[in-house]
């Protein structure tokens, strides 16, 4: 009775386990191989583990005679909360290492589920403006795009922080976010009109890439090329259904000002020079380490995530410069971004999930979507035409940063033999969890001396 006891909790451990990763954006693969080396390391041989995108499963047979445990938990939270995953991360480690047995994981386990973080909510909002501050730098607007981009960032993310509250689909709070931001854009464009000049265009597509931000893009290709497919195209459909409610949203918003008399001027791409690049890798670097920071991330991992985004955008304007096309450029520094990630994310104790998914946030097409929604809205055949082809390349440039990074990871980690050692079923490689599992030598009994007595 004991025993099934102790089976029965180190399979609920690992199901916790399993739910704060896969609801942290972590891909089918690692789940599957954390669990298990997890489950492995706490005597439980020969597990077998199910992932989809809303539930888990995890069973174990004792005997070829005896019937199978099995148990089951369902995934609904979908927020991206790093410094969950980190501490989480860490403690499966420890008990891989032999550091911390069942209870006291458990125990654990259930403080880092149940507390708060270390900063405050109104910090993360905080963020998610700087964030978007950051992108206006990083598109060539001036201190006035800087500072409306914020406010409308601050707006979208307090309503959809609302809208949550009451249980209301991800898809009505992209669209919501979508009308907000273009609205104040055009409102702003109009109150600073006698005295500056505000490209609304800029505004409205950092707020684009604000709402791209929390979309799992790379967790859901990782999931499609690791043999994961029901996962993937689970993951996928979110993606696609979150991107139309920013569609949605967006073009609904320039319907809306063109009736009320708030146009929105052409959009005006920026320059290419020395001092525009300066300005880009600036604002990248500010983007990406903000949004570690509205997603919980240590303070430690900041600074380097900022310095591998601002890096990998200014690989991309330089490699578009040489001549190739912007989905190549965008996979070619998102392959950058695997390579060094898994390194940055070694060296200061965080999964490397952590690390790339913030440093591609500057890399995400808001430029491309906000570019085709305003071609399709002009109504001219050439511009349906270019409108379309823009839209297209928002698809690809999101395939190739998700694909590139992934690539990286395989080329950075040095774990294909060392992952068939922690898990036969690992077809990728780990953005979160162990590469390797302690094997702990087993203590070798003095043989038993003959009793004098019994001769």
């Amino acid at each position: 009775m004991d025993d099934l006891r102790t089976l029965h909790r180190t399979l609920d451990l690992c199901l916790k386990v399993g739910e704060v990763l896969l609801s942290s954006g972590a891909g089918a693969p690692d789940v599957v191989a954390t669990m298990r080396a997890l489950a492995r390391a706490l005597g439980v041989r020969q597990t077998q583990v199910d992932v989809t995108f809303t539930s888990l499963a995890m069973s174990v047979q004792q005997g070829l005679d005896e019937p199978p445990v099995v148990q089951l938990r369902s995934v609904t939270q979908r927020d991206i909360d790093y410094e969950d995953l980190t501490r989480v991360d860490h403690l499966v480690r420890d008990v891989v290492a032999g550091k911390v047995g069942l209870e006291d994981a458990r125990t654990e386990l259930a403080a880092i589920v149940s507390s708060g973080h270390a900063r405050p909510r109104w910090a993360a909002t905080l963020g998610v403006g700087v964030m978007c501050g950051g992108v206006g730098l990083q598109l060539g607007g001036n201190a006035v795009v800087v500072l409306v981009a914020m406010l409308a960032a601050v707006c979208i993310d307090r309503l959809q922080m609302w809208m949550t509250r009451r249980r209301l689909p991800g898809f009505y709070q992209q669209v919501a976010g979508g009308v907000v931001a273009t609205v104040l854009a055009a409102l702003g464009t109009r109150l600073a009109e006698p005295w500056v000049h505000l490209n609304a265009s800029l505004v409205v597509t950092a707020n684009i890439i604000m709402l791209l931000a929390g979309i799992g893009f790379v967790g859901a290709i990782q999931d499609a090329l690791s043999g994961f497919f029901v996962t993937g195209g689970a993951r996928v459909l979110e993606a696609v259904l979150a991107t139309a409610g920013i569609i949605a949203g967006v073009s609904g918003g320039l319907s809306l000002c063109a009736q009320i008399g708030l146009d929105i001027p052409r959009l005006t791409l920026p320059r290419f020079d020395l001092v525009s690049l300066t300005a880009t890798a600036i604002g990248a670097g500010i983007a990406a380490a903000a949004f570690a920071f509205a997603c919980y991330a240590p303070l430690r991992t900041l600074l380097p995530i900022g310095v591998l985004g601002a890096g990998a955008i200014t690989a991309t304007g330089l490699i578009i410069e040489a001549g190739f096309g912007r989905p190549w450029s965008v996979g070619i520094a998102a392959f950058m971004i695997g390579l060094f990630g898994y390194t940055v994310g070694r060296r200061f104790r965080v999964p490397p999930l952590v690390v790339v998914v913030s440093a591609v946030v500057p890399m995400l097409p808001g430029l491309s979507i906000y570019r085709g929604l305003f071609l399709l809205s002009e109504g001219g055949g050439e511009q349906v035409a270019q409108g379309l082809l823009a839209m297209v390349t928002a698809a690809s440039v999101a395939i190739a940063l998700a694909s590139g990074v992934i690539l990286g990871e395989y080329v950075a980690q040095p774990v294909l033999r060392e992952a068939r050692r922690v898990e036969a079923r690992l077809a990728g490689p780990r953005l979160v969890g162990v590469t390797r599992v302690v094997r702990r030598k087993r203590q070798r009994h003095p043989q038993r001396q003959p009793d004098p007595d019994s001769s």
